[in-house]
């Protein structure tokens, strides 16, 4: 039995023919994103934004809009109810009073005594839903209450920040290193427009931003750049061999010669994240979107902005070729190819 092919041999598609197109609906995304980030705001998480978060298990299917009057009721606002793994199940998170955007607290700085304060306030709310929840549902099985302070929110926001942007900085070296530095400029600018990307989707969404997120964002970060590496490795061992062929046709030729891989690994992830979204438990959903969401982005940057960008940092095919003592590049031979 032949083996499935879902790229033939003799695929030969100009991608670059489309760059600038491409580039043009990168830059609009970009813009839009950070436009919807400084309008909207991201939809912060207990991890970031301070709280408490509960877990109640019911005799029957919870009724999720009773329990949300019953929390109006008490006077506590924006609070979020889920249903997690099955229907009698729910997660109930609810934001200090008066949180703000972790990225102000962080500027501002948190007292240890506000800290405090806000542990304080944090329980007597969690107190305050479990009698009024237990009045109502008696069966009503509690799990553990987890509380985040203000203080330790903060902290999370900044180690978390400080994670995604030394994981950026980090994959840029280590290209720049093992390519050239043209290399490491498109790998962190492909690296950049998937994470903006991201964060504008959870911006226009507002679905809740927290460290099930930033995982997913890092993994996306992973992801991307494990695809951007073996097309740029490709690039690295024709740039070896064809010194006399035009750039477009170079790179054009590299992602082709990858795209069965980029295809396959794609398409996998796609399907089996695609289910989850469908299928899968709230509790991870917004880490699944995410996940989506990356590898799509991710795989277009990989062709449409890591290739492209060479070109634009006015990279030639004879390029990288050594040169002799007195600086001139080594000869090229007649058919331009070197074995």
């Amino acid at each position: 039995m032949r083996p499935l092919k879902l790229v033939p041999d003799n695929t030969n598609i100009d991608f670059l023919r489309w760059r600038w197109v491409a580039l043009a609906l990168s830059v609009g995304l970009i813009i839009a994103s950070v436009a919807l980030v400084s309008v909207r705001g991201l939809n912060w998480g207990v991890d970031f934004s301070g709280g408490q978060m509960m877990r109640v298990s019911f005799a029957q299917t919870a009724d999720v809009p009773a329990l949300r009057e019953r929390l109006q009721g008490l006077g506590v606002e924006n609070a979020t109810i889920q249903q997690t793994g099955s229907a009698k199940e729910v997660a109930i998170r609810i934001p200090l009073e008066g949180s703000s955007n972790p990225f102000l607290q962080w500027l501002q700085g948190t007292s240890a005594a506000a800290s405090e304060k806000d542990v304080g306030a944090a329980n007597k709310v969690a107190s305050a839903v479990r009698t009024s929840i237990q009045q109502d549902f008696p069966d009503a099985k509690f799990g553990a209450v987890e509380s985040v302070s203000g203080k330790v929110s903060t902290e999370l926001f900044r180690t978390g920040s400080i994670a995604l942007s030394l994981a950026m900085v980090g994959i840029a070296l280590y290209i720049w290193l093992s390519f050239e530095w043209q290399f490491g400029v498109g790998a962190l600018f492909a690296l950049f427009h998937d994470v903006i990307l991201t964060f504008g989707f959870f911006a226009l969404t507002q679905l809740e931003f927290d460290l099930n997120i930033v995982a997913a964002v890092l993994t996306i970060i992973g992801y991307s750049l494990n695809d951007t590496i073996v097309t740029y490795d490709r690039m690295r061992e024709n740039f070896r061999k064809w010194r006399k062929m035009e750039i477009q046709a170079l790179l054009n030729q590299s992602v082709n010669e990858t795209l069965s891989r980029t295809i396959v690994t794609s398409l996998s992830l796609i399907i089996t994240l695609g289910i989850l979204l469908f299928l899968g438990p709230d509790v991870i959903f917004g880490f699944t979107a995410a996940m989506f969401l990356g590898i799509v982005v991710g795989t277009f940057s990989s062709v449409y902005i890591a290739a492209p960008i060479l070109i634009w940092l006015n990279v030639k095919s004879d390029s990288f070729v050594p040169k002799d003592e007195n600086g001139k590049k080594s000869a090229l031979p007649a058919e331009g190819f070197i074995d």
